[in-house]
């Protein structure tokens, strides 16, 4: 059962066409999958089969904790989306629903290597000295 609709399937081809670079998908689950961790592979693989641009990375969380602790993962399932580097874009849980949009152009952002600020607002941001961790948190209710 395709976790993709053939109309949304459509869709996403269309707009995937407009990535200029290669985005990596890096996901992590573990062996025993849960059934997040599950739906969170199988959305991915179908996502990643829409486009030649995209890659994806399937890691073990327990078996692969290298990988773990290079992107800084610390719960599954996680998605990671890289570029030519980590713009250190992270999802928990599945990206499905309102998060799928997000993703999808998070994807489309990273494939261009350019986050569209302003360039007043990018001179400000790289006045920035130290780490910074911006968490947003998503309900649907």
């Amino acid at each position: 059962m395709s976790l993709i609709q053939e109309k949304e399937r459509k869709q996403l081809v269309e707009i995937l066409k407009s990535m200029t670079n290669d985005v990596t998908i890096a996901t992590f689950t573990q062996e025993f999958e849960c059934n997040y961790c599950r739906m969170t592979r199988e959305l991915l693989e179908e996502l990643t089969g829409l486009s030649d641009k995209l890659k994806l990375r399937v890691y073990d969380f327990a078996k692969e904790s290298d990988a773990a602790k290079k992107y800084n993962i610390d719960k599954i399932p996680a998605t990671v989306l890289l570029g030519d580097r980590d713009y250190g874009i992270r999802f928990y849980g599945v990206p499905a629903g309102y998060e799928f949009t997000t993703l999808v152009e998070d994807i489309i952002a990273v494939s261009s290597r350019d986050p569209g600020l302003p360039e007043d607002i990018a001179a400000e941001l790289s006045k920035v000295d130290r780490p910074v961790h911006i968490q947003v948190m998503i309900s649907p209710t």
